[in-house]
């Protein structure tokens, strides 16, 4: 989240980010929050006059008591006991205005890079890049749903029958398929020198809290009940907590994490013809790149992020196109993100498969993340996080795209993987 110090030197600065985002009334937003800091400030000053009054006095009750001046030592003992009501009162206080601060602050969304275009939806969001050309298929071409059912890929069925809507069952050829996504994209990650970790699928509510997902969330997220535990969205949760609360050398900068996990999302919508299939499920696999980076650093490596999500959309031989977020598409903790959408053949439409973003400071605040610099100063490290891949739409593509005569062509990258060229 914004830091306090940052909003009060950079007022202006926030006030016009949040109005960029569309936030509701914001210079009354932060004027409320500074008021309310000058408040807390004023409190603790009065409850540290206090303490030091009542341990000054405290000192002269240990004399008078030796000197043998009982009376006056009790009429400072009535003093103290005064004091000491005046500074439970006091602590109230302060603790109310902390929790306003903390609640106000956590509901306050990051500031949008410089770079971030203004607007409302999707629809404002810039296309950066456009590669590769549609594929040339036939124009009867089938959508995956029926190509899944041609092939006997994957169960909706079954899913529902087990579990419900949104949770398929892959068989045979798309079970290999989903294991050799898997196996691809963590051996890529790996070249590009990320740490491979498999973390925990449920996380706590203070992991859930440091990278943003908790407060602003929680209506998406699946909630253990009577446990306070929650089924991760991504990947990006459990491996950036891995550094909640750790003060890190800058020599040991950037840390860079890959992980593979199912993710698990309760996606509204109904069940039309956006939502049919593989396009939108509660759960799916994953694998996630994260980087812990150097203020300085860390929009060469977004750059740099992009680009490795880019080499495997090009690996898998799709068409695909590079979006940047606009103000109204942002998602809250970010500052920067970068979508990769595949054009899907059998539908004709662009699937998002993957968000790469900065969050700059904002999760590092949560998370108490930190690093020390050669002076031993202590600085917030900045966090970023991308999606490398998520499969169900990969998949959804790889099908649609490849799909001939004689059956669905798999990419060459990933037939060693999986053991078959052609599904017919």
């Amino acid at each position: 989240m914004l830091q306090l110090s940052f909003i009060q030197e950079h007022t202006d600065i926030v006030i016009a980010g949040l109005k960029k985002r569309k936030h509701v009334a914001p210079e009354t937003t932060v004027q409320k929050i500074l008021t309310q800091d000058g408040q807390r400030k004023s409190l603790q000053t009065r409850l540290n006059d206090l303490q030091a009054q009542v341990n000054q006095i405290s000192k002269q009750i240990g004399m008078l008591m030796r000197e043998g001046k009982k009376e006056e030592a009790e009429q400072a003992k009535s003093k103290t006991s005064a004091l000491k009501e005046d500074i439970k009162a006091q602590q109230e206080a302060l603790r109310e205005v902390e929790n306003f601060l903390n609640e106000a602050l956590a509901h306050i969304p990051n500031i949008p890079h410089e770079s971030v275009p203004v607007g409302d939806s999707e629809e404002d969001n810039e296309v950066v890049s456009l590669i590769g050309e549609p594929p040339a298929i036939s124009a009867d071409a089938l959508p995956h749903w029926e190509l899944i059912k041609k092939y006997d890929l994957i169960d909706f069925e079954l899913g529902g029958k087990i579990t419900g809507a949104g949770f398929p069952v892959y068989k045979g050829k798309g079970a290999r398929l989903q294991r050799a996504m898997q196996n691809f994209f963590l051996d890529k990650a790996g070249e590009a020198g990320y740490t491979e970790v498999q973390p925990p699928i449920l996380v706590n509510e203070a992991s859930g809290f440091g990278t943003g997902q908790l407060p602003d969330k929680e209506g998406q997220m699946y909630k253990i009940v009577d446990e306070d535990l929650y089924l991760i969205p991504t990947a990006e949760v459990p491996i950036t907590n891995i550094y909640r609360d750790v003060i890190l050398e800058e020599s040991e900068l950037p840390r860079k994490h890959c992980g593979y996990t199912p993710c698990f999302r309760r996606e509204a919508g109904s069940w039309g013809a956006h939502v049919r299939g593989l396009n939108r499920l509660h759960q799916f696999d994953k694998v996630e790149i994260v980087q812990i980076v150097k203020p300085e650093d860390s929009y060469t490596v977004l750059e740099e992020m992009r680009a490795h999500v880019e080499s495997l959309l090009q690996a898998l031989g799709l068409h695909y196109r590079v979006l940047r977020l606009c103000s109204g598409d942002l998602g809250f903790t970010s500052a920067l993100t970068y979508d990769m959408e595949v054009f899907s053949a059998g539908q004709k439409r662009w699937l998002e498969v993957s968000s790469t973003s900065n969050f700059e400071t904002y999760q590092a605040s949560r998370l108490k993340l930190r690093y020390k610099d050669k002076d031993n100063q202590k600085h917030l490290a900045h966090t970023l996080n991308g999606s490398a891949l998520a499969f169900p739409r990969i998949l959804a593509a790889i099908l649609e795209n490849n799909q001939t005569p004689e059956g669905i062509r798999i990419p060459k990258v990933l037939q060693p993987y999986c053991g078959f060229d052609i599904i017919n």
